[in-house]
């Protein structure tokens, strides 16, 4: 039987965030567009967010993903050499003009893709990873999937040119930009301002002019085609939160930076991020003829945060427990939920599990047990 603890913890947490703002409740000129924290996911506004429309070069966010996963799981190293094909060198749009047999490493590779939005190299890298572009967007598509992107489906790496069947809406980019973003070996190209490559006699400055002046901007990604306008997945560090704000179909650069910018404003004056109970203070739960009386909790999946507006009600923690859990109890157990809420308005959950091992007594302690409580030994 499980039963809610009377006493609620009462942190001084701010409220937690309501429903996303809409359409009206910010004045974005774009007609669609996505805020999204990074660490909870959550979203903040949202305007035209499930509309599909085509993405122009905002479509490298997955190419890069790929390429960092690949990168961190070993599959690829920075310093392997990648050689252009005839046909990665015939990409024009934005692109550094490989020449075929032209040999570049990962590092730099990522370096042009990031900052200079580089046809050339996204296909470059395409086949370096999967032979043709084609069973690269195969990849493309897989990963998306994986990411909860209904609303997506990619028939290049690039955006480069305006497909029918190439489209994404402003909800999955923030999907595909969140899950870039936690990886950090991003930020080490889409931070970059100016930089070179080929010794220095070849010059990149960055498409996404937020890098320059909005301060604590951490990417992401431009991009640009006819038909999809100006579209923007821009992103944003400041105090430990980040959040991801989305622009597409853009009517000027201007118009879309504007956007971004009073997205992300908007953000980091009206929220904070709030870190749940510490492993020490949760509590425990007793075990029923166990080798001992109780078992720790800990939250599921480590540190967990709550995203919280400022300046709000406090937010209250409550522990739905069992009132005992049988031995033997193993680490990771499931053994309770913790609860935030604001007022009677229940904001989050997270499971609470065992954090340590408690096995089961023997037939003679089980004995002692019962006579202890019944006779009162």
């Amino acid at each position: 039987m499980v039963s809610l603890l009377a006493a609620l913890l009462v942190l001084g947490m701010p409220k937690a965030a309501a429903e996303p703002l809409r359409d009206n409740d910010l004045k974005i000129a774009a007609p669609y567009a996505v805020l999204m924290e990074k660490e909870t996911g959550e979203v903040l506004y949202e305007k035209g967010a499930h509309e599909r429309a085509v993405p122009a070069s905002v479509t490298k966010v997955m190419t890069l993903l790929l390429i960092v996963e690949d990168v961190e799981n070993g599959r690829i190293a920075l310093e392997d050499t990648v050689t252009a094909s005839a046909r990665a060198a015939s990409f024009g749009g934005s692109c550094v003009y490989l020449e075929e047999g032209e040999q570049m490493s990962v590092d730099e590779m990522l370096k042009c893709i990031a900052v200079v939005s580089a046809n050339d190299c996204a296909v470059a890298m395409a086949e370096h990873l999967c032979g043709t572009e084609e069973v690269f967007v195969e990849r493309m598509n897989r990963r998306a999937q994986e990411l909860g992107m209904a609303d997506t489906h990619f028939t290049n790496c690039t955006g480069l040119f305006d497909d029918d069947d190439h489209y994404t809406t402003a909800w999955d980019v923030a999907l595909m930009s969140r899950e870039l973003i936690r990886h950090e070996l991003i930020k080490r190209y889409s931070t970059i301002w100016m930089d070179s490559i080929r010794g220095g006699n070849f010059e990149l400055s960055n498409t996404n002019k937020l890098v320059y002046w909005y301060p604590g901007c951490t990417g992401l990604k431009t991009g640009f085609t006819n038909k999809a306008m100006y579209c923007l997945a821009a992103t944003a560090e400041r105090d430990g939160v980040e959040y991801v704000a989305v622009i597409m179909h853009g009517d000027t650069i201007e118009s879309r930076n504007a956007d971004a910018k009073a997205l992300l404003n908007y953000a980091f004056a009206s929220f904070t991020l709030c870190p749940l109970p510490e492993e020490g203070t949760l509590p425990s739960v007793p075990v029923a003829y166990g080798s001992a009386e109780s078992v720790p909790l800990r939250l599921d999946g480590g540190e967990r945060f709550v995203l919280a507006e400022k300046g709000g009600e406090s937010c209250r923690f409550s522990y739905l427990l069992p009132e005992s859990l049988p031995a033997p109890v193993h680490a990771g157990d499931a053994a309770g939920t913790l609860v935030a809420l604001r007022g009677d308005e229940e904001i989050a959950r997270r499971p609470l599990v065992a954090a340590a091992e408690v096995g089961r007594i023997g037939v003679w302690g089980i004995f002692r047990k019962l006579a202890g409580s019944l006779f009162g030994l």
